[in-house]
């Protein structure tokens, strides 16, 4: 079991942080562009079978 004395736990983190590959600024653009395109392409899928089932019990209920 590890050490819990509050040194160690802070030395075996950051020992742990340097050994983290971390994304570089491009990786973090392309990917950050690539949830907005998908957060907008389910969006508007949502808002179109949103309004298709407005307007079809719109059309039931008359």
């Amino acid at each position: 079991m590890a050490d819990s004395k509050p040194k160690v736990l802070a030395f075996d983190l950051f020992n742990e942080l340097k050994k983290v590959t971390w994304p570089t600024k491009a990786d973090t653009i392309k990917l950050t562009v690539i949830v907005i395109i998908i957060s907008l392409i389910i969006g508007i899928y949502i808002g179109i079978i949103d309004f298709l089932l407005a307007k079809g019990l719109g059309f039931l209920t008359k």
